[in-house]
């Protein structure tokens, strides 16, 4: 791994997410709730699914890992699991993967939160195998991870990328978004697995 001396929250900042970030309060106060629900019902593997390619997932996951990590105490994954075009690989750069079957590579950001993401981009038929790997053997190590679904199949990989995960929800940007469109994907979503609409923005 190399050290250049940055921290997660500096690296962060350089591709535009601000933990500190006043205006990102609403953003905070809404992952706090959505937080407790995941610890209430146990939830340990979260997939988030954009609404369209104008959402941005990996920022709700970020603030929604350190609402964990605040709330429990424990270790919390954020998984950036797009390795044909991963949206954090800046974060990566320069890094080793995991190990040498695994596409990617872990950088902590704050505290017990934790990013996985490819340095580099990798094969299409990749995506599902490297993710069910990822999340098989972080059992023992996060208590929470969070997946950034973006870049899926909508058909296919989503439903084989589910049944990985606990629950799955949708992220959608608040005023843009049709309630008929949103319906149309709920209904896509795995039947029983389905936490709801995350409006952000």
């Amino acid at each position: 791994m190399v050290d250049t001396g940055d921290t997660g929250e500096d690296v962060l900042a350089r591709i535009g997410i601000r933990l500190e970030d006043t205006a990102a309060g609403n953003l905070q106060a809404s992952c706090a709730r959505i937080a407790r629900r995941i610890h209430a019902e146990k939830l340990r593997v979260v997939g988030f699914v954009p609404c369209d390619d104008n959402v941005a997932v990996p920022p709700v996951a970020i603030h929604l890992g350190l609402a964990l990590c605040n709330l429990t105490g424990a270790t919390v994954g954020v998984v950036d699991a797009n390795v044909r075009y991963p949206a954090l690989a800046e974060l990566s750069k320069g890094q080793h993967t995991n190990h040498g079957d695994s596409v990617f590579a872990t950088r902590w950001l704050r505290g017990s939160l934790a990013l996985l993401t490819p340095p580099h981009v990798e094969k299409a038929g990749e995506v599902v195998p490297q993710l069910a790997r990822v999340l098989l053997e972080s059992a023992d190590l996060f208590a929470h991870v969070l997946v950034d679904l973006t870049g899926f199949e909508l058909l296919g990989e989503h439903a084989s990328a589910a049944a990985c995960m606990d629950a799955v929800a949708l992220v959608s940007r608040a005023h843009r978004s049709r309630e008929r469109e949103l319906v149309e994907l709920a209904q896509l979503m795995p039947h029983g697995r389905f936490l709801g609409v995350l409006l952000v923005g």
